[in-house]
């Protein structure tokens, strides 16, 4: 049993909810807005719950939404006035993934049973759906967690008289009883909770100076500029730059002759950059100048006729860019066990790192390539960059304090896995997730505790974000835990200055 209290107008409503599985305590209030306003005195009266939510049916009034379609209320209109509502960011998803679809919108409440007609007229106010209960339930409960939750049973154009009203209904019934499940998952994280976020997060130099490349040729070359892989490795970030005009392509073949092209800040092999000049590209170049460090490295060791193993990960665009220097001359190695694979001739053995991975990880690493290389060099200073150290430091010290962190950053966001290794290895739960909307309902029970933290591609309003969602689930306290201040800054090449 939760904290939540739902408020349910009908006794079928109730009972469709009931089937559902929702355990939460259930109020059967009755209909119209006189019932409803009298039962929100009572509820007024009793002991707060953790949170409340009304759930039933409605009838639509945009044209889009159909039988049993949920309707969660961003406002709730009455004749006396409106009252906005939380986005209820984790509910929705919940509900989506239990196969609901889902619409966010105003509900208009009224005091009688209004027709398709009616409803029709109501469509250029902007509500979506209508109902008779819930602007009155909600008038006791302003500062709790809370919930509109609405399944419509009557489209835009058919009312009650409808031949299809029998069908509608046990369309509406049915989804009703998946929705409470959902329902019931989000009564049970109900409650306060502290976050900590790790400090550094977010954002580092070689990723400001890549974004900042793209929006300055986009402002001085016009659309379209085009970039060759992902500019970094966050979906969020080349969405809003495709639509300032950037177009993401795989290779340089999918770039038309003379246009101009960026390289990402993940770096190139010598020829991507010879397949541009052949095709007379405009190039300008974001890779970030630690991994272009690595390259100069590379070629370094590769011309003074060492053995040079780069550890790293297979497929990933550094380590290809970086390979590219000396193809066939640079052996690959992603754990220690693939030290004792090796097969290298006489001489010399240098290692490189990829820049995105974890520190521990790869100390495992060179410490079985020392096992077996006695005189093996490293590179003059660590390849693994001061944002992904500080990351991973500052992430520690939140792991060993949280229930569970929650990494924000994509899947193809090397260092932002690399984090979700980091509180693993502090015996921490750990999710990467791409936004708030990924958080699952099912990684909050029992958690008081939210570690946070953002790699080093994924934008900070994410990290709010998260927040915020959290938010709506009780009172938030968040705190930052700060290991160093970064000050490191790039300078933009010559192309866009």
């Amino acid at each position: 049993m939760s904290g939540l209290l739902v408020a349910a107008p009908l006794r079928i409503e109730e009972l469709a909810l009931r089937s559902g599985g929702l355990r939460a305590e259930l109020v059967h209030t009755g209909m119209g807005p006189r019932r409803s306003h009298a039962a929100a005195q009572q509820l007024a009266l009793r002991g707060t719950p953790v949170g409340f939510a009304v759930a039933g049916l409605c009838a639509a009034v945009a044209p889009s939404l159909r039988p049993g379609d949920v309707v969660l209320a961003s406002r709730l209109e009455t004749a006396s006035g409106a009252l906005e509502l939380p986005p209820s960011v984790l509910l929705e998803q919940e509900l989506e993934r239990r196969g609901l679809r889902v619409h966010r919108g105003p509900i208009r409440c009224l005091d009688h049973v209004a027709s398709a007609r009616e409803r029709a007229g109501l469509a250029s106010s902007g509500a979506i759906a209508v109902d008779m209960e819930s602007g009155w339930l909600m008038e006791w409960c302003d500062e709790l967690p809370r919930a509109v939750l609405r399944v419509v049973v009557e489209p835009s154009g058919r009312g009650l008289r409808s031949p299809r009203v029998a069908a509608d209904g046990l369309r509406a019934l049915r989804s009703m009883r998946a929705a409470a499940a959902a329902l019931d998952a989000w009564g049970r994280v109900l409650g306060a909770r502290a976050v900590l976020r790790a400090g550094p997060r977010s954002f580092c130099a070689g990723v400001d100076r890549a974004i900042e490349i793209v929006e300055r040729a986009l402002e001085r070359r016009g659309a379209p500029v085009f970039v060759r892989k992902q500019i970094v490795h966050n979906a969020h970030v080349v969405a809003d730059l495709e639509e300032r005009g950037a177009v993401f392509v795989d290779e340089i073949a999918d770039v038309p002759r003379g246009a101009t092209v960026v390289f990402s800040a993940h770096g190139v092999a010598p020829a991507v950059r010879a397949a541009a000049a052949e095709r007379d590209l405009d190039v300008i170049d974001a890779t970030c100048p630690l991994v272009a460090k690595v390259h100069a490295e590379a070629r370094r060791f590769v011309e003074r006729g060492d053995s040079v193993v780069l550890i790293g990960h297979e497929g990933h665009e550094e380590v290809e860019g970086t390979m590219g220097e000396a193809p066939g001359a640079i052996h690959l190695v992603e754990r220690p066990e693939h030290v004792a694979r090796l097969d290298l001739g006489p001489g010399r053995v240098s290692y490189l790192t990829q820049t995105t991975l974890a520190v521990d990880e790869t100390e495992e690493v060179v410490s079985a390539l020392r096992d077996r290389f006695s005189d093996v060099a490293g590179p003059p200073s660590d390849d693994i960059c001061y944002a992904t150290h500080n990351r991973q430091q500052a992430l520690r010290d939140v792991a060993r304090k949280a229930d569970l962190v929650l990494v924000v950053g994509s899947e193809t966001s090397s260092n932002s896995r690399r984090l979700v290794e980091v509180a693993e290895r502090e015996h921490t739960r750990a999710r990467l997730i791409d936004d708030e909307r990924q958080i699952r309902l099912e990684w909050l029970e029992g958690v008081r505790t939210v570690g946070l933290t953002a790699g080093a591609s994924a934008p900070e309003q994410l990290v709010a974000r998260v927040v915020d969602a959290l938010g709506e689930l009780g009172p938030v306290t968040a705190e930052d835990l700060v290991v160093t201040r970064e000050t490191t800054s790039f300078r933009l090449p010559k192309e866009v200055r």
